[in-house]
């Protein structure tokens, strides 16, 4: 084990509150959050800071604090033209780096 921070691709966890929202989602939008989940898994910075830092994100996501006065507090990562969204915070730790979803809500 070496003290460098590890990178992507990022351990997720999942609340089980929000694990039970997913599965009651239709299939389609179960695929939705999924490919939401591989974005945030494979983001070289799971907070997305900076100017332009979603932009590699598909159209239909971005990213932004839940509150701008906690810029390293939990996230949002809305899915599906405002649709949808998933909250998680990211814990970077130097071992066992994670992200956690707290709640995936889709309307």
């Amino acid at each position: 084990m070496t003290d460098e921070f590890l990178g992507p691709p990022w351990q997720m966890d999942w609340r089980l509150d929000a694990l039970a929202d997913r599965a009651a989602l239709p299939e389609s939008v179960r695929e939705m959050v999924d490919e939401a989940r591989a974005e945030l898994v494979t983001a070289k910075d799971p907070f997305f800071r900076g100017i332009d830092a979603d932009a590699d994100l598909p159209k239909t996501m971005y990213v932004e604090p839940v509150r701008s006065t906690d810029p390293k507090g939990p996230h949002i990562l809305f899915f599906d033209n405002h649709r949808g969204w998933l909250v998680y915070t990211f814990v970077p730790r130097v071992e066992d780096p994670q992200i956690t979803v707290e709640e995936v809500f889709w309307q």
